[in-house]
């Protein structure tokens, strides 16, 4: 089964690393036209440019999720081109015991991570609506299905998302419009990189597949869910965690 995005312009949030710049790139090899977004434009503009090298289309977009602004951001690109491919990937962590934790670590998480979705989505999904076709991917945790100790902002964020995913999905179905998640487990990153040799395998013992995923593993299943092939998948949260929770 080929894919072929070809026609279709997908914004990308957090991509310039990790899992969203993965997935930038595997949206850019299926032919969509990226929008790479994140607060780091020299960063984007690099994933952009190497996407552009690789024979796909691509541009780099400077876009802080967090900022007031930011619908505002989102209005200015949807003026220059229709945006078909709604990823919303980027969030943040702020790691800490709940009777330790910080109203404004609570409060910045949920903002990054729950505000800018609802912000950045109400924006794009007026014009999907309208030209009756789209497709918002959320990329949620799945810690926000099985919860993790001193994570209860983050895990709360990411179930929330999984709530916000369901409920557009009954909203816009009839519009062509589909709205899934994705839920990653334990992926490689800089951080498990760092991780010695004993605290790796501990994590990959809690998986039934006994390794981490990695950042295209995620990729490859929001690329599908972009696609035609995807047309009557809408509301479904996909666990991508190596059977970490089933």
């Amino acid at each position: 089964m080929k894919i072929d995005l070809s026609g279709k312009t997908a914004l990308v949030t957090g991509a310039s690393r990790g899992i969203g710049e993965a997935i930038a790139r595997q949206l850019g090899a299926a032919g969509a036209n990226v929008l790479c977004a994140a607060r780091s434009v020299e960063r984007v503009n690099q994933v952009a440019a190497e996407i552009v090298a690789a024979g796909g289309k691509a541009e780099g977009v400077e876009l802080d999720i967090a900022s007031p602004a930011v619908r505002d951001r989102v209005k200015a690109l949807l003026e220059k081109q229709p945006i078909d491919i709604l990823v919303n990937n980027a969030g943040i962590t702020d790691d800490d015991l709940f009777i330790r934790m910080k109203p404004e670590a609570w409060t910045t998480v949920i903002r990054t991570n729950l505000d800018s979705a609802f912000n950045i989505t109400q924006e794009v999904v007026k014009k999907m609506i309208r030209a009756r076709w789209g497709r918002v991917i959320n990329i949620s945790s799945v810690v926000g299905m099985m919860g993790n100790a001193g994570q209860v902002n983050y895990a709360s964020s990411k179930a929330a998302l999984i709530g916000f995913t369901k409920s557009l999905a009954l909203e816009i179905g009839s519009r062509n419009v589909t709205v899934n998640a994705v839920a990653p487990g334990f992926i490689t990153t800089s951080m498990t990189d760092a991780l010695g040799d004993d605290a790796r395998q501990k994590l990959e013992e809690r998986i039934a597949l006994k390794r981490l995923g990695t950042p295209d593993d995620i990729a490859y299943v929001v690329v599908f869910l972009a696609s035609e092939q995807a047309g009557y998948i809408t509301g479904t949260v996909l666990n991508v965690s190596g059977g970490l929770y089933t």
